[in-house]
């Protein structure tokens, strides 16, 4: 890998992880139009630069959590990750053939869109005011099922959750704050999974140079598509990302029937 390709990938992570359009769907297109194969270790880095970038964003709701660990917004949180810890456990093999299919992500970033426009539309219409006090273990359940179907590539975590929450009746701000909260337990959780495998990696002092470019690069560009999600979420414009997706989808399912 060239710092060049590092730079790219840890852009593209930093983005696609909290942009609702699906990191792990825009990695196979990536890999599949330049070949480009970040390596176990590289992958583990530069999702470590994307939780970077969420403990900067909400340092204050990560503190208060700490300090209060019995708090209600952390029961939320732990029942919202128990259906992502289970498919991932059970279904890891059928995910990783998955990551194989240009088909499974055009179909699971149009299935994104459907989800952002529908929770929107839902938003429009039903004001939700839900904050951590009135959202119920059964919406936390509701929005960790969703979160759950985002280890198909081509399936946005953070569209998904934010999604979901909108569609639980979650004050806007709060659906996005629930979001990526929930996601550091799962990208930490997914990094400690990998870590073994990235230990045994001997290439480790040969790469360091673009590991720290990916690091730094997945942190800053992840730290700004958090800013610019918070934004349209609040102000009701996340499915303008609806049409990117359809559109990519569109591509990604062209270039898998024709080529």
């Amino acid at each position: 890998m060239t710092a060049a390709e590092a730079f790219i990938l840890g852009i593209i992570q930093g983005l696609t992880e909290f942009l609702p359009v699906s990191s792990s769907g825009h990695l196979v297109i990536f890999q599949h139009l330049f070949g480009i194969h970040e390596g176990i270790t590289f992958d583990v880095v530069v999702h470590l630069g994307t939780l970077v970038a969420v403990f900067i964003a909400f340092w204050d709701d990560i503190v208060f959590i700490l300090r209060k660990p019995f708090s209600r917004i952390s029961y939320l949180i732990l029942i919202g990750i128990i259906p992502a810890g289970l498919a991932g456990y059970l279904l890891a093999p059928l995910v990783e053939q998955a990551f194989e299919s240009l088909l499974v992500v055009g179909l699971g970033l149009i299935f994104t869109g459907v989800v952002l426009k529908y929770s929107e539309w839902m938003s429009e219409r039903y004001l939700g005011l839900k904050q951590s006090e009135e959202t119920s273990f059964k919406d936390a359940l509701f929005i960790g099922c969703l979160q759950a179907l985002a280890i198909i590539p081509g399936i946005s975590r953070s569209g998904s959750t934010i999604a979901a929450g909108l569609m639980a009746g979650l004050d806007r701000e709060f659906a996005a704050r629930f979001s990526f909260l929930l996601s550091i337990p799962v990208i930490l959780g997914a990094g400690v999974f990998e870590l073994k495998d990235a230990i045994a990696s001997t290439d480790f002092a040969l790469e360091l140079s673009n590991y720290i470019i990916g690091f730094i690069t997945s942190a800053v560009f992840g730290y700004l598509a958090i800013k610019l999600v918070v934004g349209l979420v609040k102000k009701g414009k996340l499915s303008i990302f609806s049409y990117y997706c359809w559109a990519v989808a569109l591509l990604t399912l062209g270039a898998y029937f024709i080529f």
